[in-house]
């Protein structure tokens, strides 16, 4: 499975999907600086979590107009699967690959911690290796992931499955506690409408093994591999 990882200036955990990529897929990514004009031929792209560009204006909003976002947006729009975590999800709803934008967290405080998530969706790639419902314990670290779209974009999210991951309580209870940021309907994670674009604030990549304290980041990873091997 070929990636490519793009690197912003302000990019810090490019090299954790990195490495996570590699331990699940024996393959090392194509890390592709964000002033390239142009993306190796890969099967699957990630915008990596951090700061890019210092989140001068509104995070991810310079990022979405570096010259390589051209040809990620092209290559996203054509169906290559996307994944954007934290910072990248952002930059995601910057470039509008994803509806909706990422406000200062509720608490305005940034938060680093494990969140509990539920698994909404498995009919994509990028989930096809959880099962529905199934409760996952993944780290979050942002100061703007409370997730907003107007009525109508959240009912089309709600009839058209497009929610992939809710925050919950550690029983899977979608309650105010269990929501870190104040994200509308405890969104964690949303596809496009074809489930090849997927964006999420918390990251699986630090989730990855026993060393981690946890692996359940581990089967996003595994899902993809069985997708694209």
């Amino acid at each position: 499975m070929r990636s490519a990882v793009i690197v912003f200036p302000g990019s810090n955990c490019d090299r954790d999907v990195a490495v996570a990529l590699e331990k699940v897929t024996g393959q090392k990514p194509h890390m592709v600086w964000h002033g390239d004009a142009a993306l190796p031929k890969t099967d699957l792209i990630v915008l990596p979590g951090g700061f890019s560009y210092g989140d001068y204006l509104r995070s991810g909003a310079m990022a979405s107009h570096s010259p390589i976002m051209r040809e990620v947006i092209k290559k996203a729009k054509a169906g290559t699967p996307t994944l954007g975590i934290c910072n990248g999800f952002q930059v995601l709803t910057e470039a509008h690959l994803l509806p909706g934008v990422l406000m200062r967290n509720a608490g305005l405080k940034f938060l680093c911690r494990d969140v509990w998530l539920k698994v909404e969706a498995t009919d994509s790639l990028f989930t096809k290796a959880y099962r529905k419902g199934d409760v996952i314990r993944v780290p979050i670290a942002h100061g703007e992931g409370n997730y907003f779209a107007d009525d109508e974009t959240m009912k089309r999210l709600e009839d058209e499955a497009l929610v992939a991951f809710r925050y919950t309580d550690a029983s899977g209870n979608e309650t105010a506690e269990g929501n870190p940021n104040g994200s509308r309907g405890n969104v964690a994670g949303i596809f496009n409408e074809t489930r090849t674009i997927l964006g999420m604030m918390p990251h699986p990549e630090r989730m990855l093994e026993p060393a981690h304290s946890g692996t359940d980041g581990r089967r996003l990873f595994e899902g993809l591999l069985q997708s694209l091997h």
